[in-house]
């Protein structure tokens, strides 16, 4: 008589860096079948949607922008549209640019610190961009990263007042718009970071990852004219078409008893990514010159589905957001109101804007008095846990036979890939394996 032994694996990640709040792995394998999977996120709820009821319509912007002190201007204007959608308000064309330069000034300064402060580690087997820094060949990268960061926090000041918690964006434009002159002053920064992300792609592009090819539905809005950030329909790689006001017909969240964070789902169709990745790989045509002319330089092909090429996506997006602020600096036209005038208006409005690590989604119903009654935020990686979860599956088969460091270092930087929003700047994952 023979009998059986089970080889069971425990992969236990206590504590996942780089997630808004708290976050934790757990897979158990039997004969190298993952038999439970959890990605948890134990960070208390925050109840933004709670406090925001019974307050101004007005205030929702910023309200929101403390959310997160990495995108603010995502939050401040997917709550801005929202409210103008409800007052049925359509800002000038001169406030409309200067939306999208403020937008570009955060894609920059985020994009800068994914790529090179929180992501490139993981390509280049170092624990941090610290330990990057010590290394002479790698310590300039580093700089370079640095330096397109400040150059992204020095615009998003001019146009909002400060770099973190921008206070100048209202429901209606702008408290106050910067002059030209502030502007102009930035313009050869701006040049030398064009380069810079130019150079990014390159670099980035050169990157080894490994071969994972999951079969993806890329979700993000798409413009007929423009690369998508404050406006647009909400597109799929696997067909769907929408306008924003029917985003929730078509997607849900649902809470599950092993995390505190929601996830999002096509309703009938699983798990969706948002992001970079889906961004381009949804707008190719869209890109700027520069970010076109740089990719054909590396060779590599979009539409991409391995979620590794992120990397390169974001760094795409680095060039277009500098070339973009250039054109929209050099056109510039302070409005004139800076703000126009706003009255409260009863009814329920939704709008999507393209945060730097995906859509992110806001609807409000207002009483006629303008104070809120209801607020629902979906944001990026709440929609993202659920194909994180999915690619973890498909992933860690691949990684089991590997040695524990080398295999606790990809499942890190797959879950990086999503740039899940950061409350901690410590590089590390702690996972135990236990074997019976």
């Amino acid at each position: 008589m023979t009998t059986q032994t089970t080889t069971r694996r425990e992969i236990k990640v206590d504590y996942l860096a780089r997630v808004e709040g708290e976050g934790a792995l757990n897979i158990v394998t039997e004969d190298g079948a993952i038999t439970h999977l959890e990605l948890r996120i134990f960070e208390p709820p925050r109840f933004f949607e709670a406090f925001l009821r019974g307050r101004s319509y007005l205030e929702a912007p910023d309200i929101t922008a403390r959310i997160c002190g990495i995108c603010p201007v995502a939050y401040q204007m997917s709550a801005i549209h929202a409210m103008e959608k409800i007052v049925r308000l359509t800002v000038s064309p001169e406030i409309r640019a200067l939306r999208r330069l403020y937008y570009c000034a955060e894609w920059i300064q985020s994009h800068a610190l994914h790529v090179y402060l929180l992501h490139a580690p993981d390509f280049l087997g170092c624990d941090s961009a610290i330990a990057m820094a010590a290394k002479p060949e790698l310590r300039p990268t580093v700089e370079r990263g640095l330096r397109m960061k400040q150059i992204g926090n020095q615009l998003l000041a001019i146009i909002g007042g400060r770099e973190v918690h921008p206070i100048t964006p209202c429901v209606g434009g702008f408290y106050r718009a910067p002059a030209r002159s502030e502007l102009r002053a930035l313009r050869d920064a701006l040049q030398w970071g064009l380069d810079a992300a130019v150079e990014t792609v390159a670099w980035t592009a050169s990157l080894v990852w490994p071969d994972f090819v999951p079969d993806y539905e890329f979700v993000a809005l798409s413009h007929p004219t423009e690369y998508p950030m404050n406006e647009g329909r909400v597109v799929s790689s696997k067909g769907l078409d929408i306008p924003v006001e029917q985003f929730e017909r078509y997607f849900e969240e649902e809470h599950l008893a092993h995390t505190n964070a929601l996830h999002a789902q096509r309703i009938g169709g699983g798990s969706y990514f948002v992001g970079p990745l889906a961004r381009v790989n949804l707008n190719l045509d869209k890109l700027s010159p520069a970010a076109q002319a740089a990719l054909r330089q590396t060779g590599l092909t979009f539409p991409n589905y391995n979620p590794f090429a992120s990397i390169v996506a974001r760094s795409l997006e680095l060039v277009h957001a500098f070339e973009e602020a250039i054109q929209l600096i050099d056109a510039y036209e302070p409005p004139r109101p800076s703000r126009l005038p706003v009255q409260p208006r009863a009814g329920d409005g939704g709008h999507i804007t393209e945060a730097p690590r995906g859509m992110l989604y806001h609807r409000y119903r207002i009483g006629s008095d303008g104070l809120i009654q209801n607020a629902h935020i979906w944001a990026p990686t709440s929609q993202n846990l659920k194909r994180m979860e999915d690619d973890l599956r498909a992933f860690v088969p691949q990684v089991l036979a590997l040695p524990l460091e080398k295999a606790t270092w990809q499942c890190e930087q797959l879950i990086r890939n999503y740039d899940p929003c950061i409350s901690c700047a410590t590089h590390f994952l702690k996972m135990n394996i236990k074997r019976q």
